[in-house]
C-alpha cells in the first residue's frame, strides 16, 4: 500500500480551499472560472487551469476529490519516479488546461458559455491509473468493476452524452482528460504499453 502523496493531498487541500471559499463568493468564481471570451479576447489563459480549482457545489468538489485521493498515490509515485518531484503536480496542472482547451475553442465566442471543475485532470488521473493496472477492481455506484471495464463504458458514455449536449455537464473536458492521462503516461514510460497489454491477456493474474 503506498503511502498517500504530499502533492495529491496539496491539491486535494487547496481546491477544497478555494471551491469553499467560491460557494459563498460569486466574484471568486467570476475570476477563475471558464470563460471563454475572457481568454479569447482578454488573453486570460489562467482560466484553463483555475476553472478547476472551483466547482459548482459541494457534491461535484466531493466526487472529484474522493477519486483523486484514491487514484492520486499511485500517479504521484509514477511520476515523481520518473519526472521529479514535481512531475504529478505539472501532469495535473497542464491536464486541467489540454483538457479544457477544447471546450474553450468551441465556445470561443460564446458570452454565456462557461465550465468550471477539475473533472478533466480527475479523469487524466483515472486513466493514467487504468493504463498501469487495467485488471484493478474500481467501485462505481457500489458495484466492482475491472478498471478496464470501467473505462470502456466510461469513454462510451462520455462520447454518447457530448454528442446529445442536454445537461450541463462538461462530458468534452472529460474526454480530453482521459486521452491526456493515456498518451502523457505512455510517452513518459513507453513500458507501460507492453505491460498494459500483458496484463490484458492475464486477467486472472492480479
Amino acid at each position: 500500500m503506498l503511502a498517500q502523496g504530499p502533492v495529491t493531498l496539496a491539491i486535494i487541500a487547496v481546491t477544497c480551499l478555494i471551491s469553499f471559499l467560491g460557494f459563498s463568493n460569486p466574484a471568486l468564481i467570476s475570476r477563475l472560472i471558464l470563460w471563454a471570451p475572457a481568454i479569447t479576447r482578454g488573453r486570460e489563459y489562467w482560466r484553463l487551469a483555475t476553472c478547476g480549482l472551483i466547482h459548482a457545489d459541494g457534491q461535484h468538489l466531493l466526487f472529484n476529490m474522493i477519486t483523486l485521493y484514491f487514484f492520486g498515490q499511485l500517479i504521484e509515485a509514477f511520476y515523481a519516479s520518473r519526472v521529479g518531484p514535481l512531475g504529478f503536480l505539472l501532469f495535473y496542472v497542464i491536464g486541467l488546461a489540454v483538457s479544457s482547451l477544447p471546450s474553450w475553442y468551441e465556445h470561443r465566442h460564446d458570452a454565456a458559455y462557461r465550465s468550471l471543475g477539475a473533472s478533466g485532470a480527475v479523469s487524466a488521473v483515472l486513466f493514467a491509473y487504468i493504463l498501469l493496472r487495467p485488471w484493478s477492481m474500481i467501485i462505481v455506484f457500489v458495484v466492482p468493476l475491472p478498471a478496464i471495464l470501467y473505462a470502456v463504458l466510461y469513454l462510451g458514455y462520455t462520447i454518447y452524452m457530448e454528442r446529445r449536449q442536454r445537461d450541463n455537464i462538461n462530458h468534452s473536458a472529460h474526454l480530453w482528460g482521459a486521452l491526456y492521462g493515456i498518451v502523457v503516461t505512455a510517452l513518459i514510460e513507453p513500458r507501460v504499453l507492453g505491460a498494459f497489454l500483458s496484463q490484458l491477456l492475464r486477467p486472472f493474474a492480479h
